[in-house]
């Protein structure tokens, strides 16, 4: 699959660039990315949630009344779940919301989820660009000039570029990633994903371990 590489004002610059087949061809597996997706959101939560039971309400022991005679139901003290204020029955507890998932099943999954967003005509390919000092004016016209205003934009670089970085990152809906950094879950949710010349050569690199 064959792209042409735009400028960052948005016009051809004559080149174009080769895209494997073995990574943004493949055959879309719907599971293999349900499961990555599954995974990310997964092992972001941060399980710290806690509810105090009946042991751990502060509050009285003694019984509120007597055992038998009172025509209504026992009751110990005013820790009862059944009272207001009083513990919950098998609260949440904090836990740990991390999920397993193997090497290969992830590697399928993002090869997956760019082939989609070729085979949709979501994915363009731009020259490296970087910045004297963050500009997030700046990054805003590129993303002008590249027609995606209002689009959920992923930009993927080849290595981590502060600047570049620093520039986007108040800017809504646009999200700045390296090739090393990527994951299903950005690319799926991105309207247009943006690859920067250099980290098609990272993905290459990457997917070929």
């Amino acid at each position: 699959m064959k792209l042409d590489v735009l400028n960052i004002q948005g016009s051809k610059t004559g080149k174009s660039i080769d895209l494997p087949d073995n990574i943004f061809g493949v055959d879309a597996n719907q599971h293999a990315v349900y499961l990555d997706v599954k995974q990310h959101l997964a092992n972001k939560r941060q399980g710290t949630h806690k509810a105090k039971e009946r042991g751990e309400v502060k509050g009285s022991t003694k019984k509120i009344k007597k055992q038998k005679g009172t025509g209504t139901a026992r009751f110990g003290d005013i820790k009862n779940p059944l009272f207001r204020g009083g513990g919950r029955v098998f609260g949440p507890r904090p836990r740990t919301y991390n999920l397993k998932l193997n090497k290969k099943v992830k590697a399928l999954a993002r090869k997956c989820a760019l082939s989609v967003k070729a085979a949709s005509g979501s994915l363009m390919v731009v020259e490296d660009f970087t910045f004297d000092s963050p500009k997030t004016k700046e990054f805003n016209n590129i993303i002008n000039n590249l027609d995606l205003t209002g689009k959920k934009l992923l930009l993927i670089t080849g290595e981590h570029d502060k600047v570049v970085y620093l520039s986007g990152r108040n800017i809504q809906n646009a999200n700045i990633k390296s090739a090393n950094e990527l994951n299903t879950y950005d690319i799926m949710k991105a309207n247009s994903v943006v690859l920067s010349e250099s980290s098609v050569g990272k993905l290459i690199e990457q997917f070929s371990k």
